[in-house]
């Protein structure tokens, strides 16, 4: 715990680093251009798609004029828009997140290590590409349990603790991965995710509850749709600080715990050489 604890008050120190914010603005950029050309692109058949399956079910439709009924008229004309912008949310959650990682973790594990760290070596125990395939996979995954888990968020407890898991489960293994990445090799990596597992994981889920919370900007009214490429940019604004805070969290306690673990083997006893008693001997060869 103190050590989870000191990580987490130097990656709040570290995001006031003018290099950390000047970091943090180019996956923002790239995040906010790749969302609102594909809402350029894509708004509008994605809203007439959802209507037409919204009206093709007889069930459902039965239950919109229902609702339409209770409520007025316009219920319907929403519906399909707030259905559009809440499968979109996990996707820029899941882009914002990679982006983090590819664009930010390198420099960031680079900045910490320099300034922490400067004499621990660097044994690249994973290349670019192969951090680049475990982030991709690893975001496929966690896509696929939302769309899995998303009948269960109509349970109102579930709502709030299904998506923050899935995302800190996310965080985790993407950011374990990439700070050790550079410095650990492969053996340590495996060690250190496998030994520390529990608090890389609270790590992760703490980031998945602050990631959930610009999601709550689309709960306020849906009336917020009118603003709705302006809300795009700032929920992708807030994924970003909070990525980028929760990797300086995962570097310091990484690189720290990296340290940790190298420092334990140096200081165990090298094994010695087994000693051969005169009886254990073998016997001499005849001349």
């Amino acid at each position: 715990m103190k050590e989870l604890l000191d990580a987490f008050w130097r990656a709040a120190a570290y995001c006031l680093h003018p290099k950390v914010i000047g970091l943090s603005l180019l996956p923002l950029l790239l995040c906010a251009l790749i969302a609102l050309g594909l809402g350029w692109l894509f708004w509008e058949p994605a809203m007439d798609a959802v209507r037409a399956t919204l009206e093709s079910w007889q069930l459902v439709d039965a239950a919109l004029r229902w609702v339409e009924a209770m409520v007025g008229g316009s219920f319907r004309t929403v519906l399909a828009p707030l259905i559009v912008v809440m499968l979109a949310l996990p996707v820029v959650v899941v882009l914002s997140l990679l982006l983090v990682a590819l664009l930010m973790a390198p420099a960031v594990v680079g900045l910490i290590a320099a300034r922490r760290f400067p004499a621990l070596e660097r044994r690249r125990g994973a290349s670019l590409l192969a951090g680049f395939a475990w982030s991709v996979l690893s975001g496929a995954l966690a896509l696929v349990a939302i769309v899995v888990s998303m009948p269960l968020w109509l349970i109102p407890p579930l709502i709030l603790i299904l998506p923050p898991m899935i995302w800190g489960w996310l965080a985790y293994r993407v950011m374990s991965f990439d700070v050790l990445a550079e410095h650990a090799d492969a053996t340590e990596r495996r060690l250190l995710m496998q030994r520390h597992r529990g608090p890389l994981l609270a790590i992760g889920l703490v980031t998945g509850y602050l990631g959930a919370a610009p999601s709550l900007l689309w709960a306020f009214s849906v009336g917020t749709l009118i603003f709705a490429p302006l809300l795009v940019v700032i929920s992708i604004w807030l994924y970003t600080l909070v990525f980028a805070f929760s990797t300086l969290w995962f570097a310091h306690y990484g690189l720290a715990a990296l340290a940790a673990l190298r420092t334990e083997a140096a200081a165990m006893p090298a094994p010695s050489a087994p000693q051969i008693s005169a009886i254990d001997a073998p016997p001499l060869a005849p001349k």
